[in-house]
């Protein structure tokens, strides 16, 4: 197993992710597996940053005292000149002096660049800034520092300023000088063995994945299918009640059949080659770690009428839809094949990737990380799997993704493989294949209040990604100048008014309506038609939990106000 260079505890320069800054920061732990180290920054803020990004206090060496100014006859202020030489134009002695003291050695440059304050960032005003939090004063001072923070100073030259500062994308020209500085450098450390505390931290990193660590995520990979499974052969029940749970198994033919498998490849193909026509608008993901912006081509409304022109010849052809219903299982395990192949061509594949390119959630064990997924986005040249996946073939309308945890977050594995390829076209679709085998009369004016719960549920679900889209994208637009926002010290900015002032996640508010809306025309004779808006529930509630583990943890005391000024989660004055 390779040592580390750093212990727990110890007090070091962290390169910010994106930039060229270093600043100070405390080692906490150190992942074996994917040689991260999780560091906390002098505002609480915790990131886990690679071996390179991190360098030991004694790489910033402070300037040595003594005037770096020009030659002796400035010093002297001569007052001869040549009456042939223009006022302008420097002696030569000058000149040389001052090209002298412009060769600044390498430390003295990186001292400069790096030395600057942490806690808070000063922005330039977008407009929309908080005026009031919590009985602060109208109008706050933007350098106001809470005084449990610390901070550093940015030495210009030999005297202390504070320089405002403003997290950018965009290398300047020292910062590349200094990267590739940094390439040259070989630093020696000296590296001991391994300590006791090292295996403890190990360790603890080991009880905090999610969804219930390895004996979780290996009954969720075992579970998923069989659940998905038993409600389509629970619904062909003539009593779909839980209490003719479980339903008889079925047999192997009505399982498995060729053409249908054949029929899943060609609809998954056929999809596959729509996604790379050279139709539709190209657009810029949000920024990787590395400062970089992946692009997309978003062409999901082309693919949706060609397919829906290409079904309406087949129909024309005498093919019956009918027939579509009456394979559903073996539709389910075809889906599944390709999605268990599809996880792991991408777990063996990702161990061939640089370490960048590894998802945060990525834990270093094999079970783990094929089931959360490794690499954040796998492609295969400008063709990206997660993305695809995502919204073909299974949510070929959903075209507002590229902000969400899925994609900015989460690996590529079997959890959103499985999901897109098994779960969401079979399970979000359930209340229509239970309705097919217990139809339910609705009449015209509770059809109209489900409608209206419906759009209720779009709108809000709609205006709040679109809003959050937006801003992301821009936050400087004019049209978002009356939304107000709290500063994090990673430069970007929370939203506290609008539908994201409302509560902290409004689009699954939003979601949570229409999941109702979608059971409601079943009925209430049976659960089974509700399992879709039960689980999505839970699945909404657990979701929104990683998310407030990882904002708090990636924006620190800004999260914690963000939380104060909007208390409930979900669902207003309830949770």
């Amino acid at each position: 197993m390779p040592s580390r260079k750093f212990a727990d505890g110890e007090v070091v320069r962290g390169r910010w992710p994106g930039s060229s800054l270093y600043y100070e920061v405390e080692i906490l732990s150190h992942d074996s597996g994917s040689q991260l180290y999780t560091v906390r920054y002098k505002d609480g803020t915790e990131l886990e940053l690679k071996e390179n990004d991190v360098k030991p206090l004694t790489s910033f060496r402070q300037r040595k005292s003594g005037s770096m100014s020009s030659s002796p006859s400035r010093r002297r202020g001569s007052r001869s000149r040549s009456r042939s030489r223009s006022p302008g134009r420097q002696p030569k002695s000058s000149r040389r002096s001052a090209s002298a003291s412009h060769q600044v050695n390498i430390k003295e440059a990186r001292k400069d660049l790096l030395e600057v304050k942490l806690t808070p960032l000063v922005l330039k005003p977008f407009g929309n800034s908080i005026h009031r939090y919590n009985g602060e004063s109208e109008h706050r001072e933007r350098n106001d520092i809470p005084h449990k923070n610390t901070q550093e100073k940015f030495r210009a030259s030999q005297e202390s300023s504070y320089i405002p500062t403003q997290y950018s994308l965009r290398p300047r020209r020292e910062e590349i000088k200094l990267k590739e500085i940094d390439s040259k450098e070989e630093e020696i450390v000296t590296k001991g063995p391994p300590s006791r505390k090292t295996f403890e931290v190990t360790a603890l990193k080991t009880k905090d994945l999610e969804f219930g660590g390895l004996p979780g995520v290996f009954l969720i990979m075992l579970g998923l299918p069989a659940v998905v499974f038993l409600l389509l052969l629970m619904s062909k029940q003539r009593d779909p009640s839980l209490l003719n749970f479980p339903p008889p198994l079925p047999a192997l033919s009505d399982l498995w059949e060729a053409r249908v498998f054949g029929a899943y490849l060609l609809w998954f193909f056929l999809q596959v080659l729509f996604y790379l026509l050279p139709v539709g608008k190209v657009v810029e993901g949000t920024p990787l770690a590395d400062g970089r912006r992946l692009k997309y081509r978003l062409n999901g409304f082309f693919a949706f009428v060609l397919t829906s022109v290409l079904v309406g010849i087949a129909v024309s052809q005498g093919m019956e839809l009918h027939r579509v219903h009456g394979h559903l299982l073996q539709l389910v395990l075809a889906a599944t094949l390709v999605a268990t192949v599809l996880s792991v061509y991408l777990h063996v594949r990702a161990r061939g990737v640089p370490r960048e390119a590894l998802a945060l959630a990525s834990s270093g064990n094999a079970i783990y990380d094929f089931f959360i997924g490794r690499e954040l986005n796998p492609r295969i040249g400008t063709f990206d799997l997660k993305y695809f996946c995502e919204l073909r073939p299974g949510l070929i309308g959903w075209e507002a993704l590229l902000t969400t945890m899925d994609i900015i977050h989460d690996g590529f594995g079997f959890m959103l493989a499985f999901g897109d390829l098994v779960w969401v076209p079979f399970i979000y679709s359930f209340q229509a294949v239970y309705l097919v085998s217990h139809p339910n009369e609705v009449s015209w004016p509770v059809a109209c209040l489900i409608i209206a719960l419906k759009l209720c549920g779009y709108i809000i679900f709609r205006c709040a990604n679109s809003q959050k889209n937006a801003f992301r994208k821009n936050p400087t637009d004019p049209k978002l100048a009356h939304l107000k926002t709290i500063r994090t010290s990673t430069g970007k900015n929370l939203l506290v008014s609008g539908w994201w002032g409302f509560v902290r996640h409004p689009n699954y508010l939003g979601d949570l309506i229409m999941a109702l809306a979608w059971s409601l025309p079943c009925g209430f004779n049976h659960i089974l038609p509700y399992f879709y808006v039960i689980y999505f529930t839970m699945l909404l509630v657990h979701r929104e939990a990683r998310d407030e583990r990882r904002c708090e943890k990636k924006y620190g005391l800004a999260w914690e106000q963000y939380c104060q000024r909007v208390p409930y989660r979900i669902f207003p004055y309830i949770y």
